[in-house]
């Protein structure tokens, strides 16, 4: 039996000397080039069944080799590494029929599960192989190298090619409408309408309207027809941003449109067709929400097709220095003076928890551009500028020391027993559970598994370390508990 014979290109040296190691040790043949033009040649002569490329070379950029390989080889598989981490880089190689996008550094075990699943895959069809890819050469809509800003770079280039209905989850400031216009601005739906609409800045007696539309005498008021958003977002996308802060009526007739892809305006009786790409985002926890009885499960359901959680900025901090130096640098653009932050002044920004967010860390750096008088600024001004943010934060009134022992946290073991016995206590009168050891074991690993993916910055392999599992049985446990992780459609 012949084994597969992985093409890796790269002009670093040590890249090809590990990848030759690794592969070799999982049973496949290995040819390296530190050129494109040598690669090329191999795939002309029919040589290989998987390229690894990256995409900075002496000779060529990886990324225009892409379609040159699919339209000689349609069958040939090419998986993309680059140090140059960015949402574009992503981006571009998944609309030029990459199968994959690794960014440098990157872990040979991930690396080794991408070979083995594209040597397995089955062929493309030609339509998609050959789908026509924009340059995007506009500034980065999304800044940041972390490994957790990483797998939504990898997961918005995914959705560039589907049109699937995306749930985005994070704090205020994190950015998600960044991420929704990233994903209908490099998807499918990018020659329509971008519309966003707010959930929670318009009065509920209004939502319908402004979703749906109304006619002329509808209400009062209503002196003539006026299209909803819905409407306006014909062939494009509409963002339905704090999907959680939506009235029950207004949820209804949403997942009914969601349902049967029409819909009515306020006071019409003609159904209109709704073609459009629905993005949520939500602040809110929405598992919460359907447990008190404020959202739909079923809509929940609908919405929640490929979910994305942002990260917040107290989880990145390694972001914080390319965050700050774009802001410094957007702050110069609109003609604010130039402003530089020495490392001294980086590191005493990573000291901060950010409640704000990205946010909070640009409207930062503007006002130092703005106001600071030095064009370098060092920690002494940063740590100033923070003192005051945390001094505008309502401190809790002190407690009695009785007060501060009864807020203290109770032991895990007495708070489980507690749970139990009130538990036990409500069934006393009725039919008794049959599955009890598996909803308190439930109750447990979900928020255990949660902590431990937040604290590795959604880093598995690094989660089943500390969780002492192997990957699989995690990411068997993450599937089952329905733990709201950052997923691919791979």
């Amino acid at each position: 039996m012949t084994l597969p014979t992985v093409l890796v290109a790269d002009d670093d040296r040590s890249i090809r000397t590990v990848l030759t190691q690794a592969l070799g040790r999982s049973g496949y043949q290995v040819r390296t080039t530190g050129n494109a033009a040598t690669l090329w040649r191999w795939v002309e002569e029919g040589e290989g069944d998987l390229v690894i490329t990256d995409v900075v070379m002496p000779d060529e950029n990886g990324l225009d080799l892409i379609p040159r390989i699919k339209r000689a080889r349609p069958d040939l598989r090419v998986v993309v590494m680059s140090a140059q981490s960015t949402l574009m880089t992503a981006v571009k190689a998944a609309q030029r029929g990459a199968f994959e996008y690794l960014p440098k550094p990157f872990d040979l075990q991930e690396l080794l599960a991408v070979v083995g699943r594209a040597l397995a895959a089955p062929t493309p069809p030609v339509a998609a192989i050959l789908t026509d890819a924009r340059d995007a050469d506009e500034p980065l809509p999304l800044i940041g190298r972390s490994p957790a800003m990483q797998e939504i770079y990898r997961t918005v280039a995914r959705l560039t090619t589907a049109d699937l209905t995306v749930m985005i989850n994070g704090e205020s400031g994190t950015g998600k409408e960044l991420v929704a216009r990233a994903l209908h601005n490099y998807g499918k739906r990018r020659g329509g309408s971008f519309v966003p609409i707010n959930m929670a800045a318009i009065p509920r007696e209004l939502i319908e309207s402004e979703l749906f539309g109304h006619e002329r005498g509808a209400f009062t008021g209503a002196t003539n027809r006026t299209p909803g958003r819905f409407e306006q977002a014909n062939g494009g996308t509409l963002f339905l941003d704090e999907i959680g802060d939506m009235p029950p009526e207004a949820q209804t007739r949403l997942l009914r449109v969601l349902q049967e892809g029409e819909f009515t305006s306020v006071g019409g009786r003609q159904l209109i067709k709704a073609n459009v790409r629905i993005i949520a985002a939500t602040h809110r926890d929405l598992r919460q929400a359907i447990r008190q009885g404020q959202f739909r499960e079923d809509l929940f359901y609908r919405l929640n097709v490929v979910p994305i959680r942002l990260p917040p900025l107290r989880e990145r901090v390694e972001d914080i220095p390319p965050l700050a130096n774009h802001f410094l640098e957007r702050a110069r653009e609109d003609g604010l003076p130039a402003k530089t932050l020495d490392q001294s002044a980086m590191d005493q920004l990573k000291t901060y928890r950010w409640p704000g967010n990205v946010r909070e860390l640009e409207n930062l750096m503007r006002r130092l551009a703005a106001l600071c008088p030095d064009e370098t600024i060092g920690a002494a001004v940063i740590a100033a500028e923070l003192a005051e943010a945390v001094s505008h934060v309502e401190e809790p009134p002190p407690q009695s020391v009785s007060a501060a022992a009864a807020a203290a946290p109770e032991p895990l073991a007495q708070a489980v027993e507690r749970h139990i016995r009130q538990f036990l206590a409500a069934h006393a009168d009725g039919l008794m559970p049959s599955d009890i050891y598996d909803r308190v074991i439930a109750e447990v690993e979900r928020p255990l598994i949660q902590m431990t993916l937040s604290a590795t910055r959604g880093n598995q392999i690094k989660a089943a370390a500390m969780l002492g599992l192997n990957r699989n049985t995690l990411r068997k446990k993450i599937r089952d508990l329905d733990i709201p992780v950052i997923r691919g459609l791979a």
